[in-house]
């Protein structure tokens, strides 16, 4: 396999999730890999942190104009590196950016795609992919027949492994035409101070079992107790109690942390499908038949609203010491 990785970076800062990418581009290729960096200006100094990660190349693309992204501009980037590295294989992260250029790069090279992967085995001489299938209730093996090939991998399911070689880097002072800048995103706007879902090692979660939105700070101070990020499940986010950049599930974000927290939420197959691959996960329900407790590696029966606050304090007794 000769393999390309898209790297996508934020504020000139590489996400997690595509070291993880990387990681895994190298395992199954044996190192083969040519890494694509675009960004802005100065977005070379990031080259360098791929090559401990295992990349052999990294061609970087630099230009103020594609500091945030530019859909057409990446698809005619990443398309023309892996032409021209003569890869089959190109990986990305299955984030919200991941999964908008992917299918575009696809169409444009004519490739195959398995998305939101969660396993990737190379089996006599091909890769198969597995993901969730039917709303998390079914895993699904797929092998590509095509004659390239596109992956996108579920963040925070893939360790990062560091594999040092000394990369080749190859920087391009990219001039995008008209064209290439007619979809941009022009503004991000973060949460101050709160974690991503999405990239969170700990999530707790709330429902509707916790009866009314003011009841949430119970879920807040847990967190933030933790060190994690706060979610919630569609019904909450639907009733105006949270904001949608919180909700886990289906239409929500999917998460994979190693700690997931589910904190008066019943277990819909909708909310299921977004948190199903954490490592570790934890039921509070005060229903003992509750969907929920059969996905759980450790459930509690109990008022969420009694349970927590104790929760919160035994944890934060632990933290000190």
């Amino acid at each position: 396999m000769k393999a390309c990785v898209f790297i996508e970076q934020r504020s000139g800062k590489i996400k997690s999730a595509s070291l993880e990418a990387l990681s895994k581009a190298c395992e199954l290729s044996s190192g083969n890999v040519t890494a694509i960096l675009i960004g802005d200006n100065g977005i070379e100094a990031q080259a360098n942190l791929l090559g401990k990660y295992g990349a052999k190349k990294v061609n970087v693309f630099q230009n103020e104009t594609l500091r945030l992204y530019a859909a057409s501009a990446y698809t005619k980037l990443v398309s023309k590196v892996m032409l021209e590295a003569g890869a089959t294989d190109l990986f990305f992260a299955s984030t919200s950016l991941g999964k908008d250029l992917a299918p575009r790069v696809a169409v444009r090279l004519g490739a195959g795609v398995a998305s939101d992967c969660i396993e990737l085995l190379m089996t006599n001489g091909n890769v198969q992919a597995k993901r969730y299938a039917y709303s998390g209730k079914a895993i699904a093996t797929v092998e590509l027949k095509s004659e390239l090939k596109i992956y996108t991998l579920r963040p925070n399911v893939f360790p990062q492994v560091e594999t040092p070689v000394e990369p080749e880097i190859t920087v391009s002072a990219f001039n995008p035409e008209t064209a290439d800048l007619k979809e941009m995103v022009k503004e991000i706007i973060e949460s101050s101070g709160k974690l991503d879902v999405s990239e969170a090692d700990i999530v707790v979660s709330g429902g509707r079992g916790l009866k009314e939105p003011s009841n949430f700070v119970l879920v807040e101070n847990l967190a933030n107790a933790l060190g994690g990020a706060v979610g919630a499940s569609r019904a909450v986010v639907d009733a105006g109690w949270r904001p949608h950049e919180e909700q886990v599930g289906q239409t929500g974000k999917v998460v994979s942390p190693k700690l997931y927290i589910a904190v008066g939420i019943s277990g819909a197959v909708q909310h299921l499908a977004g948190m199903t691959a954490s490592k570790v996960i934890v039921a509070i329900n005060k229903d003992k038949d509750a969907p929920i407790f059969q996905i759980a590696d450790y459930g509690i029966v109990g008022d969420a609203l009694e349970v927590l606050p104790a929760l919160t304090e035994e944890f934060k007794k632990i933290l000190q010491n």
